[in-house]
């Protein structure tokens, strides 16, 4: 380990390499429960694709792990530390090269915070449309590693929807571009998806062409109130039957509405069993309105709209609060399954049956119109009991996922908290290939290893 270290102190600039052990404690995760976090040898914090580079080459001649990092937002354990490794920190890559207005695109760094990046553009009457949860402090790379999600897609699509081009490093150095800058291109194998959403595991992405978008009109809102989930689900189900496309499409249990209201006090409704937010940015009152009568039908109690864009906000706060406010009741234990949409009220009460069964503290919100849920389960770090109440809750929730036809992951990534369960979700021909791509990149196994394959 001291060969490693020495090798990338010359190298690389002052500053660039860090041993301090308090450094290295503080970057050894991201967010996700259940999963074991080793003992890095060193963080690194490259300044430009040329360190990226000297970084893998050396590792790999050293036969030495590189577990890549963004802002450690992730909830699946993709960006924790193993035995030996280099932590290698992305964050100091954080600028945004060009923003091409004409050809609606942005070159970024993989550094970049997301919200940033929507900032930047907005003034040319652009937007990155990606939006998940973290959008404030998740960065751009760690959003395409993971091809994360959020509350928009429901109508704009997910992360690798929006990447037109990436530069890679590989495990040995070489840099490689993938890709184009053309609104259309089929030239050869799509290489940029095959990154998206790797998880970095077959190279560091060091640089990313996004797509964006001309900003939606501003958005209408309603929330309706429901007295069991399964009508909520019904709901959603009819919205989508009947052919609406709303702008978000959100659930959010019982459970979270008590801790929203606990953590900031807005009047939501406490004693309901579910609230559905809705918005339309489709720009004609019509389409919100179809939304409210659907709803009504499918047994809402009460529809909220909301008169004006900051009551709009507010609704789309309350939401974004919703991990945090739980995080007050305990250690979270965060799932993330997806079911096909004529089966979200089925899965949603199948959660509930888990959680009576298992006596886990469960609590879901959705992004209800991609059929993506969060069953969030609540623990107590300092009872094993409770702790494996949680375990046994998380799993038999993955494993009704998959019986349903769904996935175990929606948009959060394997990492090391699904790895398992994604050998049990693919078929053994699909899970193979997965495994010679991945040494086809990365031979000597260095990249991320322990991550998404086993």
């Amino acid at each position: 380990m001291t060969e490693i270290i020495a090798a990338l102190t010359d190298a690389l600039p002052e500053g660039v390499v860090v041993t301090d052990p308090d450094v290295l404690a503080a970057h050894t995760r991201d967010h996700a429960d259940l999963c074991d976090a080793g003992a890095p040898v060193a963080l690194v914090r490259p300044r430009d694709t040329n360190q990226v580079g000297i970084v893998l080459a050396l590792a790999s001649a050293h036969g030495v792990p590189v577990v890549p990092q963004g802002a450690r937002t992730g909830l699946a354990g993709a960006a924790n530390a193993v035995d030996g490794c280099v932590l290698l920190s992305l964050s100091a890559m954080n600028r945004i090269l060009e923003i091409d207005p004409v050809n609606r695109l942005a070159v970024v760094q993989p550094g970049v915070v997301n919200a940033d990046v929507t900032k930047a553009v907005a003034p040319h009457g652009l937007r990155y449309m990606p939006d998940p949860g973290s959008y404030e402090s998740s960065t751009i790379g760690g959003n395409v590693a993971t091809n994360a999600g959020g509350m928009c897609c429901v109508k704009y699509g997910v992360t690798a929807e929006y990447v037109l081009g990436l530069e890679v490093v590989l495990a040995d150095g070489r840099v490689m571009r993938c890709g184009r800058r053309t609104a259309k291109g089929v030239a050869g194998y799509d290489l940029v998806r095959l990154f998206v959403g790797s998880e970095g595991t077959l190279g560091v992405i060091t640089e990313i062409t996004l797509k964006l978008q001309p900003t939606p009109k501003p958005a209408l809102s309603l929330a309706a109130v429901f007295e069991s989930t399964t009508a909520a689900g019904a709901a959603v189900t009819a919205i989508t039957a009947a052919g609406c496309v709303p702008s978000l499409l959100e659930l959010v249990d019982n459970v979270h509405l008590r801790a929203i209201e606990a953590l900031a006090p807005q009047g939501l409704p406490t004693d309901a069993a579910a609230l559905l937010l809705a918005a339309s940015d489709s720009g004609v009152a019509e389409d919100l309105g179809t939304i409210a009568r659907l709803c009504e039908q499918s047994g809402a109690t009460e529809v909220f709209q909301a008169t004006d864009e900051q009551e709009a906000e507010a609704l789309l706060t309350s939401r974004r609060l919703a991990y945090h406010a739980m995080e007050k009741l305990g250690a979270v234990i965060v799932d993330d399954i997806a079911v096909p949409r004529s089966r979200l009220a089925e899965a949603l009460d199948g959660v509930a049956a888990i959680a009576a069964k298992t006596g886990a503290h469960v609590g879901v919100i959705a992004h209800a119109g991609d059929g993506n849920l969060h069953p969030n389960i609540v623990v107590d770090r300092t009872d094993p009991a409770s702790v494996e109440r949680g375990r046994r809750a998380f799993e038999e929730i993955l494993a009704m996922a998959l019986d349903m036809g769904g996935t175990s992951t929606g948009e959060h990534g394997v990492g090391l908290l699904k790895r398992d369960w994604l050998e049990r979700e693919l078929d053994h021909v699909n899970y193979s290939m997965q495994k010679a791509v991945k040494h086809a990149f990365d031979p000597a196994g260095v990249l991320n290893p322990g991550k998404v394959l086993g």
